[in-house]
């Protein structure tokens, strides 16, 4: 391993998977993350609610959750029905979350997302906040249906330095509802994400241009959540090959190792890889990053129509393992399997993804009445 935080004692990667491991103060009983995934389930108001607190304390075998994101202020605000982390309301609903996962015995981070020009004013009332006056390619989800998305206004000081200070007011909050830590969202064509693309961030001031002006925004607000609630409590999400949402790092190369250079001596909880592979750039940012290392693998054997592989994700995880990771974040498994540890473990069944209700809004149906395993329905994997 290229840290101290988290231990093996197996040299078989599936094996290492249910292995237990350190990370910060937290003791996890196993390698395997949920990581985050909105549902669109808050309440009005951005609140958590208490189906969302079964639905996490059902998956807390998990080693770490890693809560759906939830955004700083209004003007953040995605898609409908994401929670917030920015007013009492909410705090008090992330804390029936938190309580319910902890006295299932698990532990719970909370991502803090901020949308930037993924927003609409049909969502928040407010048009977004971006890098730069570049709309989002394509259509956005808001309370209506489809939507064109606006034209962002370009973050003035004023801008950056108030979304900051929501950030870390957000991180205090996820603190103050019981929260193990949190989860800053850099990744996936959000706020911080279009700081680092040098398609949607053209600014001509210091927060642009060279790879040292695009990542210190990401470097000021991770910095300043770490001071905040402490290193050991806060995590940072990047996706360097990710380009959804019309992200593009032309000097990916460069950028992704000089931001982890800016961070690593901080001692962060962890540093979380999206859409991770074992190329070239993921070994750089290995041999950069001496902590903690979750990987979220892409899933090349989940054919398009069935978006859990037949193997829940092991061989990916097994390969992400192999290639330096020290912990593995596994996605939709985790939907339809909300004892996934222990089915992965024993070998026993996976239930498919459901494919007649949405994964996003509804009720408890497709979301919390997945049902568990047996001890009659386990077999052993092969060591």
């Amino acid at each position: 391993m290229t840290n101290e935080t988290a231990t093996s004692a197996s040299e078989n990667p599936v094996q290492r998977l249910f292995e237990p491991a350190r990370l910060g103060s937290l003791d996890l009983p196993n390698r395997l993350v949920m990581p985050p995934m909105s549902r669109n389930r808050a309440a009005a108001g951005g609140v958590p609610t208490p189906l969302m607190a079964e639905y996490y304390a059902q998956r807390a075998s998990a080693g770490l959750i890693v809560a759906e994101a939830s955004s700083p202020n209004q003007v953040g605000y995605t898609y409908p029905d994401i929670p917030g982390l920015f007013t009492d309301s909410q705090v008090d609903g992330w804390r029936l979350v938190a309580d319910a996962v902890h006295a299932a015995g698990g532990r719970i981070f909370l991502q803090v997302e901020h949308g930037g020009r993924i927003g609409h004013p049909d969502t928040s009332g407010l048009i977004p906040l971006a890098p730069s006056a570049i709309p989002l390619p394509g259509y956005i989800h808001t309370p209506n249906g489809h939507g064109t998305p606006p034209v962002p206004r370009e973050m003035t000081a004023a801008d950056l330095r108030d979304t900051r200070e929501d950030f870390i007011a957000a991180a205090r909050n996820a603190i103050r509802a019981g929260a193990d830590g949190v989860e800053v969202h850099a990744a996936n064509g959000y706020l911080l994400n279009q700081f680092l693309a040098t398609s949607t961030n053209h600014r001509a001031d210091e927060y642009g241009g060279s790879v040292a002006g695009r990542i210190k925004f990401v470097v000021e607000v991770v910095r300043a959540v770490a001071a905040e609630i402490g290193p050991e409590r806060t995590g940072l999400r990047i996706s360097p090959g990710n380009p959804h949402n019309g992200i593009e790092v032309a000097d990916a190369d460069e950028l992704f190792p000089a931001l982890l250079d800016a961070l690593a001596p901080l001692g962060l909880a962890y540093l979380h890889l999206a859409y991770a592979s074992p190329t070239p750039l993921f070994a750089a940012l290995r041999r950069r990053w001496d902590g903690v290392l979750i990987a979220n693998p892409s899933n090349p054997e989940a054919p398009e129509a069935d978006p859990i592989p037949a193997d829940g994700g092991l061989a990916a995880a097994a390969r992400i393992l192999d290639a330096g990771a020290d912990l593995v974040a596994i996605g939709r498994p985790f939907i339809a399997n909300p004892d996934l540890p222990e089915r992965l473990r024993t070998g026993a069944p996976l239930n498919p993804l459901r494919t007649d209700l949405p994964l996003y809004g509804g009720g408890a149906a497709g979301y919390t009445d997945y049902p568990v395993i047996g001890a009659s329905d386990t077999q052993p994997v092969p060591a």
